[in-house]
């Protein structure tokens, strides 16, 4: 049997988001940054980092591991530089507090570089790289966060998850959007295997002794494993050099957990904007053609236009959201859990 689900407009759905959040104690500016972001990752159709992890901030906001208040904090240490504290707050709002700055930067220097420390985790990575296409930029986020995957020779979680993105725009239809983690899997793909009691396949996870496992109650007590064996591990680790290293975050292994407790992960996100057509004019053209080459005559999987076309299709018909996610969502705005 079907879940039944409750159609949203976009503008609905962030109405629905900012009173929740509103009602957990966020600042409306906070709430509006947030609100934001998760409609549009719900919109590109990726579940996990829209209104299902919506729940997630709007329970450490309630607990304190997000400051609902906070007030990020921007330094600027070189002319392509900004340095941002993010006071305990979200990541988002950082950001956006930066982001026309970013932009004007990166198409005066031809690339600019973003780095904030002390935020709560970044959700969907791949939007701060997308809204750069849109200014025509090539964007590549890192970010970190609490341990949970096991690193080149180890069974204990030393990295979080580790995501890296890329987007680049090209002249016609949807941009260039790569998004992935440096784990064989999401972790929330684990986390709803282990709350609905089913298996998960070998090689996502080992146990606490270290030791292969398709129990997802048991790999919640383990590790989970890097795509790719050492060399997802190394990826792991360059971007915990990128995102926490050179932002001054917690390294994964001393961020609190991000659903338990009320400390805030203190997490790293490191953004860099690259201004192509400064190095060749006719760049957005020239990946156009090639991504239409390489789909076209060799059959070859273009990430993110599936994601684009549900976004666009989404601004007209807006979208769906599990009716039992909607009332937990509802009674945030109400004041309550």
């Amino acid at each position: 049997m079907s879940e039944e689900t409750v159609p949203f407009s976009l503008a609905a759905a962030h109405d629905l988001a900012v009173a929740a959040l509103i009602g957990a104690g966020a600042s409306p500016a906070m709430a509006t940054s947030l609100a934001r972001a998760t409609v549009d990752a719900d919109a590109r159709s990726p579940p996990a980092v829209g209104f299902s992890h919506l729940v997630d901030y709007l329970e450490s906001l309630v607990a304190g591991r997000i400051n609902g208040k906070a007030a990020p904090r921007r330094t600027n240490p070189a002319p392509a530089l900004i340095r941002m504290d993010a006071d305990g707050g979200i990541a988002q709002l950082g950001f956006d507090l930066a982001f026309d700055d970013l932009v004007e930067k990166a198409r005066t220097f031809g690339i600019a570089l973003f780095a904030q420390a002390n935020s709560y985790t970044s959700g969907e990575l791949g939007d701060y790289v997308f809204r750069l296409t849109e200014q025509g930029l090539v964007g590549i986020a890192a970010t970190n966060g609490p341990a949970l995957i096991a690193g080149s020779g180890g069974s204990k979680p030393v990295y979080c998850t580790n995501p890296l993105a890329f987007a680049a725009p090209r002249k016609n239809g949807a941009p260039l959007l790569i998004d992935q983690s440096s784990s064989a899997t999401a972790f929330v793909n684990i986390r709803h295997a282990a709350a609905r009691g089913e298996p998960i396949p070998a090689g996502w996870a080992v146990d606490a002794m270290g030791q292969p496992t398709t129990d997802a109650k048991e790999a919640m007590k383990g590790a989970m494993i890097a795509y790719g064996g050492p060399r997802g591990a190394n990826i792991a680790l360059m971007v915990e050099v990128l995102a926490a290293g050179s932002s001054g975050a917690n390294w994964s292994l001393d961020a609190p957990d991000f659903a338990s407790g009320d400390r805030t992960p203190g997490t790293g996100l490191t953004v860099v904007a690259i201004a192509p057509s400064l190095l060749d004019e006719g760049f957005e053209d020239r990946l156009d053609a090639q991504l239409t080459r390489l789909s076209t005559g060799y059959g070859i999987h273009i990430p993110g236009a599936s994601k684009f076309a549900s976004f666009i299709t989404a601004r007209s018909e807006g979208i769906r959201l599990p009716s039992a996610l909607v009332s937990r969502i509802s009674a945030f705005a109400k004041g309550r859990e």
